[in-house]
């Protein structure tokens, strides 16, 4: 996540470790609840991509290269959320705990 950089992602994992684990609780936790809300849209974002890989799939008239492309955007951006989530592990065991975060349209 842009804004998640305080455990930045470009950052050897113990270096990271460190710098969360001096943070505050408070400080940590809202870290946290951004880096689950990014995760999230992430996800939601990665699937959209996936389905729409899959349904241009399944139409025989679609080309090769929209298919590689689509292809290609999808494992990128399964890279991407893979080192999103690495840092949202690492900043969630640097807290301790997972913080509750409502689900969209929840309060």
């Amino acid at each position: 996540m842009k804004d998640v950089d305080s455990c930045d992602a470009n950052d050897k994992s113990d270096v990271r470790e460190s710098r969360c684990s001096s943070m505050q609780k408070s400080e940590l936790e809202a870290l946290a609840v951004a880096a689950i809300l990014e995760h999230r849209r992430l996800l939601a974002a990665d699937e959209a991509v996936y389905k729409e890989w899959t349904r241009a799939t399944a139409v025989p008239s679609t080309s090769s290269d929209v298919l590689k492309s689509l292809q290609d955007e999808y494992l990128a951006r399964q890279k991407k959320s893979e080192a999103q989530q690495e840092e949202l592990s690492e900043i969630i065991d640097a807290l301790g705990y997972v913080p509750d975060v409502a689900l969209d349209g929840e309060e």
